[in-house]
This record gives C-alpha cells, structure tokens and sequence, in this order.
C-alpha cells in the first residue's frame, strides 16, 4: 500500500476541481437531453415499430442504413432513426 500525502490548500484545491467537473457534467447532461438512454430504443421495439425480424436489423446495422448505438451487448436506437427508415420502406425489403 502506497501512502501519499498532500497539503490541505491542495487537497481542497483538488475536491474543487472534482466538484466542478460534477457540475459541468451535470449541466451538459440537461443541455445533451436527446442522448439520455430512456429515449433510446432497443432492438426489440424497433422490430415491432418496423415490422421486421432481429435479422434483418441485423442486415440494416450492417448497411448502416440505420445508425445505432452499442452498450455492453445490446444495440440502441434513436426514434429519428425509426421514423425515418419508416418514411423508407423500400429500405426495409
């Protein structure tokens, strides 16, 4: 185990740096409202929106005629990307 020791003025210095990135965070996260994940959709929804099978998103991702977004093992979606491979349909055949 390695000890560090700091001085008081830079350790304080420091927890204000770290709450400072916490706030700037925190506001990005109200301007960037779209990319919260509860809009998101997962593949599941976007096939029964679609009308397709997991397959043939499958296909769309590998197209990339539609854009997504991969967290651990699962594909995400943004309903703009739905609504507009819906005004496309000769795209999903």
């Amino acid at each position: 185990m390695e000890i560090v020791i700091l001085e008081k003025r830079v350790f304080k210095a420091l927890l204000e740096n770290a709450h400072a990135l916490v706030r700037q965070v925190e506001a990005l996260k109200h301007t960037c409202g779209d990319y919260r994940l509860a809009s998101w959709l997962d593949g599941e929804q976007v096939c029964r929106l679609l009308h397709i099978s997991p397959r043939q998103l499958q296909t769309l991702r590998d197209r990339r005629s539609i854009g997504c977004t991969r967290l651990n093992r699962r594909f995400f979606y943004k309903p703009q990307e739905v609504e507009r491979l819906l005004g496309r349909q000769e795209v999903l055949r």
